[in-house]
């Protein structure tokens, strides 16, 4: 259906109009009409045409002032002039005001209904693209929280694959590495610390969770909302200050306040926000913790963790970051990064309290003992109880800071190296297995799924190793197999390139021939003529 708007201060013409247009559209159009510049624009603003044939000549307003206030009211409608006056000064201004036709008066038929179709093939596309943009709209606003989701489940199991928390900002819009964790929980009222009948509450939390999200953003424009989880609701915000100051604590707080007032004003139900430490996107769950934490060090409907005793403290110069770093690369199975770290934070002790020797000794023991623990975790080694049967007394007959840091450093060095030949050894019996399947295989029809299977291991998880370990992938390998099988019975029997195929696992002999001089530059038959 097309609203079309017809204004002329001759009677006949718009009847004229009126007819021919109705005679060609019927039903497809809605026809209204007006005589002069002020009836016209009254008219455009109830009626609110598509398409609009104006004459410039007019009592009152003319056309173009006419064209000009029925367009800052309706930016979409499609203007076409129809005019005796044939001047230059005119046209210019009706096609500025987006005019897609200026006619001179008498219009002929077949200009003025061309001119209309193309108006509404413009209407068309305008309505098109419009439906597909609310389309792609409805269906953000339902993948969009899937993705937030994703995200949030990624930071607090702390997924180990940084290419995904990349994958999940770029298709979020996240910029920056920093941000802090805020955790809603909802119950019926508030005992203490505790907000009761999680079970009830988690329930009606579901009905609401549209509106919950929306009333987060509003306060927390750049917030991933995740899920919610029993009677519990988590999100990341992206912060670029590490440390808020005082105004910037006592902003967040009372933006907090108002995001449970309205919540409860919009849901019904009663809420309180623990809200994490500022930490890198990696060491969310660490936030998520302090977060949680905070809300059992006070009964305040908002509780700030920067502001409540949650986190560890250190003294002023202690090189936590070097802590860190070095325990993530123990995890990672990464002995030069660790060597590396372990190294500076043994030179800090020994800058800072060299002569405390016995202290210095406890704390290599201890990161030595965590690194060890860490790399049990990682690489499945058995632990056995009187494994470190000699460690005390090997440190307490260490009276040296050079010895004390060689033992230091090579056993953090046994840790990574534990990991990493863990992991080796997996993948060598893992490959080696498949390697003698394929070799015993072979002239079968076989496929990944089926080696996987005889590996145990999924097809996905197969591929990416077997292309690591090798270098090629699983198809290139038993390509390469089965060619370097052929040539050796094209050379070393008398049986036909039929029966070679066949033996070889290929079924089809021009297949097979296509394969072949892929692989070796020659076809089989040219290969045997070389080699005699």
């Amino acid at each position: 259906m097309y609203k079309i708007m017809l204004a002329d201060d001759e009677g006949i013409v718009l009847d004229s109009l009126s007819f021919l247009l109705k005679g060609e559209f019927g039903d497809d159009i809605v026809i209204e009409s007006a005589k002069t510049g002020r009836a016209v624009i009254e008219l455009a603003e109830h009626f609110r045409p598509d398409i609009a044939v104006m004459d410039i000549h007019m009592p009152g307003i003319n056309g173009i002032e006419a064209m000009r206030e029925i367009r800052s009211g309706n930016e979409n409608i499609i203007f076409i002039v129809a005019s005796a006056y044939d001047k230059f000064d005119y046209a210019k201004e009706a096609l500025a005001l987006g005019a897609i036709e200026y006619l001179n008066k008498p219009v002929d038929k077949n200009k003025l209904l061309s001119v209309i179709k193309r108006a509404m093939y413009q209407i068309d596309e305008t309505r098109r693209k419009r439906s597909q943009d609310l389309m792609i709209r409805e269906k953000m606003e339902t993948v969009v929280p899937i993705l937030e989701s994703g995200f949030l489940y990624n930071l607090l199991l702390n997924e180990p694959f940084r290419e995904d928390i990349d994958s999940y900002k770029k298709l979020l819009g996240i910029e920056g590495d920093n941000g802090y964790m805020l955790l809603l929980v909802f119950g019926d009222r508030q005992e203490g610390y505790h907000m009761n009948n999680a079970p009830g509450t988690s329930v009606r939390l579901q009905d609401h969770m549209g509106q919950i999200r929306e009333v987060i953003k509003e306060f927390f424009p750049a917030a991933v909302v995740g899920s919610a989880m029993a009677n519990k609701v988590a999100a990341f915000v992206p912060e670029d200050t590490t440390d808020p100051d005082y105004n910037k604590r006592n902003e967040l707080i009372d933006k907090a306040r108002r995001c449970v007032e309205k919540t409860y004003s919009n849901t019904g139900l009663l809420c309180r926000v623990g809200i994490g430490s500022v930490v890198t996107i990696e060491e969310a769950g660490l936030s998520f913790k302090h977060a949680t934490d905070s809300l059992t060090l006070t009964q305040d409907a908002v509780a700030l963790s920067q502001e409540l005793p949650v986190a560890v403290g250190y003294e002023a110069n202690y090189p936590s970051e070097t802590e860190k770093k070095l325990f993530d690369s123990v995890e990672k199975g990464d002995p030069s990064r660790a060597l590396i770290e372990a190294e500076s934070f043994y030179d800090w002790m020994e800058e800072n309290y060299g002569q405390y020797l016995m202290d210095i000794r406890l704390k290599a023991l201890e990161f030595v003992l965590w690194a060890e623990h860490l790399a049990y975790q990682k690489s499945g080694r058995t632990y056995y109880f009187r494994s470190r049967e000699s460690y005390l007394p090997t440190l307490l007959a260490i009276e040296d800071h050079q010895h004390l840091k060689e033992w230091f450093l090579d056993k953090i060095a046994d840790a990574c190296r534990n990991v990493v030949l863990r992991k080796q050894r997996q993948t060598d019996n893992v490959i080696d297995k498949a390697k003698v399947y394929l070799e015993e295989n072979y002239a079968s029809d076989i496929s990944l799924d089926e080696v996987s299977q005889n590996v145990d291991i999924s097809p996905y998880y197969f591929s990416k190793l077997f292309k690591d370990a090798t270098g090629c992938t699983f198809i290139e390998y038993l390509t390469g197999l089965r060619i370097e099988k052929a040539k050796e019975l094209i050379t070393g029997s008398d049986l036909t390139m039929k029966e070679i195929c066949q033996q070889v696992g290929y079924a089809d002999p021009n297949y097979f021939s296509r394969i072949f001089k892929k692989n070796v530059g020659l076809s089989p038959t040219e290969y045997k003529e070389n080699v005699q």
